[in-house]
């Protein structure tokens, strides 16, 4: 098959077009055939060296969407996605042709979604749901103030008007002194750490999902426990392939009914272009990348 590779840390330029073995199933894991992977900025990040569990020679991508190929004999030809935080840093990941993955780990993909959808979708409502909904516990009638406007962020805000909540979208430049909120998702990091602190009802619970540019914060703790606040650090890449199942599996009916809608998909690349697109997306790029193997 056909696959991504890189064996140095660097900038995409590592990234090469290199022939695999075809992967087989075992009695325990199905083969998928990529129809589309989707670029994320942590894949950028983990060319660059900056995911110190990751082994090398590596095929990086974390989320995709295709066809079992290669299985239990009631996925074949079935379409699925997935998304993990082993694949790509310490198995080989979906840049590629095919990939195996643990049977646990099969999740059909939503029907309403083409496979560049699908596959776009993995990661950001994967950390979404992890902060907003499995830790925060973000219920009907409350409120969320998600700061940042970015994957991630956009994701939340769609999970709290389904979980009937409000939602406050909070960009640069915001006036935030009269915003209150049960729930503040910080998706940018250390310079709005104090911020979301202040932000937060009492009882409130803020989830970080980045340090940004400033790693290192403090704050005043007489505030942070008369208001009793909850403060919760969120990283998908402690969810396996199997682990993050459970999580698309909880999403598939809403993005069937059109309750939520998938992030929108701004370039599709071919695999012999995959420089091209890791640097889209170190750039900033809005939009979704997806990687697409003929």
């Amino acid at each position: 098959m056909r696959a991504i590779e890189f064996r140095q840390f660097g900038d995409p330029s590592q990234l090469h077009l290199v022939e695999r073995p075809d992967p087989h199933a075992t009695d325990s894991t199905a083969t998928v055939r990529v129809e589309a992977a989707a670029v994320n900025p942590s894949d950028v990040k983990n060319v660059a060296g900056a995911m110190k569990q990751t082994t090398l020679p590596r095929i990086p991508g974390r989320d995709y969407s295709g066809v079992v190929i290669e299985g239990p004999a009631e996925w074949i030809g079935a379409d699925v996605w997935g998304t993990g935080g082993d694949v790509g840093f310490t198995r080989d990941g979906t840049h590629a042709e095919s990939i195996e993955v643990p049977c646990a780990s099969l999740v059909r993909k939503p029907e309403k979604l083409t496979h560049e959808e699908a596959a776009s979708a993995g990661v950001t409502f994967l950390t979404a749901w992890i902060g907003v909904i499995e830790y925060a516990k973000l219920s009907e009638g409350e409120t969320l103030a998600v700061i940042g406007a970015g994957g991630v962020g956009g994701a939340a805000i769609q999970l709290a008007k389904y979980r009937g909540a409000q939602a406050i979208a909070i960009g640069r430049g915001t006036d935030t002194s009269d915003i209150k909120a049960d729930v503040v998702l910080n998706t940018v990091g250390g310079e709005m750490f104090e911020t979301a602190l202040k932000m937060a009802n009492h009882r409130g619970r803020v989830i970080v999902i980045s340090p940004g540019k400033q790693p290192q914060v403090s704050f005043e703790l007489v505030a942070f426990y008369r208001k009793e606040l909850q403060l919760f650090g969120v990283d998908s890449l402690h969810r396996d392939l199997t682990a993050a199942a459970e999580t698309l599996r909880a999403l598939t009916p809403a993005f069937d009914s059109g309750a939520l809608l998938p992030p929108q998909v701004s370039r599709v690349f071919p695999l012999d272009q995959a420089q091209a697109a890791y640097r889209l997306v170190a750039s900033g790029s809005n939009g979704r990348v997806v990687l697409k193997p003929d």
